[in-house]
Order: structure tokens, then C-alpha cells, then sequence
């Protein structure tokens, strides 16, 4: 039987991410974010979490995608980084799926600018291509 990694997934845009599952903390619809004066564009502001002031990175501002589409609300993956609680903003949540080890490669030429600096590799699934987020180096120069 081969080894397996468990991930939670998530969409931006039309594509397909996942992070270590063990990281994850919740998945949370969209929440009121209080604005952080004079901080970089990538964080959104700060939510509370059951008394808990948690900063929320913006994915698609990090990796140099778009906006959402006006009236369009971001979901929020908190997980632990670094032991800190940091909100992920993601287009819409996927599922925590079990991935065969020997499915990994290196990131494909064709991920660039940004998205390159963040992805691990990929798992070649039969429909699509997962995007293993290190989301350790998402916070990197914020």
C-alpha cells in the first residue's frame, strides 16, 4: 500500500491548492475583517476568532491574481503558522483529501512569478493538478 498525505484543498481562481491538513485549525465562512492601518495590501485585516485577533492574508493579492468579482466574499482557512493562527482568504473550500506520495513532482515551469516562490510541487490527480501551498512562505516579506 503506498503512503499517503492528507490535505485540505481549496480553489483561487480556477485552481486547485492544498495544505497539510495537521496545519489547519478551521474553514470559516467569510468574517468581518477590521483594516490594518498601513499594512502591506496582502493582509486584509483582522478577524476575531472567538476572542482571538487573528490576521487574514488575501491569497489572490499574494500570489498576483485579481480581485474577486464585486459582492463575491473570500472563505477563511485558519491554520497554524509558525504556532501563530493566520487566516487564509480563499476563493471556496475543497475537500481534505488523502493523496498517494508517489503522485508528487516538482512545480512545472508553467507556475510562475509568485505562485512560484509558494509551491512545494504538485500531485498529478486523475482530473486535475493539486498545488501544495507552503504556507510558511506565503508570510515570508509581509
Amino acid at each position: 500500500m503506498a503512503a499517503t498525505k492528507q490535505f485540505c484543498t481549496f480553489y483561487l481562481d480556477n485552481l486547485y491548492f492544498g495544505i497539510d491538513v495537521d496545519s489547519v485549525q478551521e474553514v470559516l465562512r467569510y468574517e468581518e475583517m477590521t483594516p490594518v492601518p498601513l499594512a502591506c495590501r496582502e493582509i486584509s485585516g483582522l478577524i476575531n476568532l472567538r476572542g482571538l485577533i487573528v490576521p487574514a492574508i488575501d491569497l489572490r493579492k499574494r500570489l498576483g491574481y485579481s480581485d474577486l468579482p464585486e459582492g463575491e466574499h473570500p472563505m477563511n482557512v485558519v491554520c497554524k503558522i509558525n504556532n501563530e493562527p493566520v487566516s487564509l482568504l480563499v476563493d471556496r473550500i475543497g475537500d481534505v483529501i488523502d493523496v498517494e506520495e508517489d503522485l508528487f513532482e516538482d512545480a512545472p515551469e508553467t507556475v510562475v512569478g509568485r505562485a512560484r516562490e509558494v509551491i512545494v510541487g504538485i500531485y498529478k490527480l486523475p482530473e486535475t493538478l493539486l498545488l501544495y501551498l507552503d504556507q510558511e512562505k506565503v508570510l515570508e516579506d509581509l
